[in-house]
């Protein structure tokens, strides 16, 4: 048998959190103060060393292109950058993008169902047993969180109706992914021409 890279579940505790992740990129890459406390936490120490710890999660995963990049940016290559930065923590994430609303777009077929997540998740418990010791409860918070992450980065218009949103990116954030690697264009919805056309 194959051997799959675990899933790590633990961004059920969050969302996007793109205006926290630039406060993380601001203190580690220019020295800038931070009160997780009081920041993250609103006030709980507890709450704010968790989503600290979480966001450094994604920090980690962004190159100094990509973190260069989100520092100049507006906020919507802000949240572009950010879902990069679950994607590439959260390969649960990555996967059901690439492998179910990638291959719908690329048929323009734009009706996401909740059905069709479902399908994916059982697919993937198959190979993936750390899935078995999930709770109900969680199984219904990665679901939720899952959706969560895809309306605030813009690639369905709502949690409700799930429409999946053709992707447009700016040519520097184009640049900063290729220079990682090419094949993340594929969680923005890119075709496989469109992506060797941007090496």
């Amino acid at each position: 048998m194959i051997e799959t890279q675990k899933y790590n579940f633990s961004f059920t505790a969050g969302s996007l959190r793109f205006r926290e992740l630039e406060k993380v990129i601001k203190h580690f890459d220019t020295d800038e103060e931070l009160n997780f406390v009081e920041d993250f936490g609103g006030g709980k120490s507890s709450t704010g060393k968790r989503v600290f710890d979480e966001i450094k999660k994604r920090y980690s995963n962004l190159t100094e292109y990509q973190r260069e990049l989100y520092l100049k940016s507006d906020s919507q290559t802000q949240r572009q950058l950010a879902f990069l930065a679950v994607c590439k923590t959260f390969s649960f994430i990555r996967d059901f993008v690439v492998e179910v609303i990638r291959d719908k777009a690329l048929i323009f077929d734009y009706e996401l169902s909740e059905g069709e997540y479902l399908s994916f998740f059982r697919r993937k418990q198959e190979n993936h047993v750390e899935m078995d010791s999930l709770s109900e409860e969680t199984v219904y918070k990665v679901k939720q969180v899952t959706f969560k992450f895809l309306e605030q980065a813009g690639i369905i218009n709502n949690i409700k109706e799930k429409q999946i949103q053709p992707q447009f990116l700016f040519d520097d954030i184009k640049k900063v992914i290729v220079k990682d690697n090419p094949q993340w264009l594929k969680v923005f919805l890119l075709s496989d021409i469109d992506i060797e056309n941007s090496n």
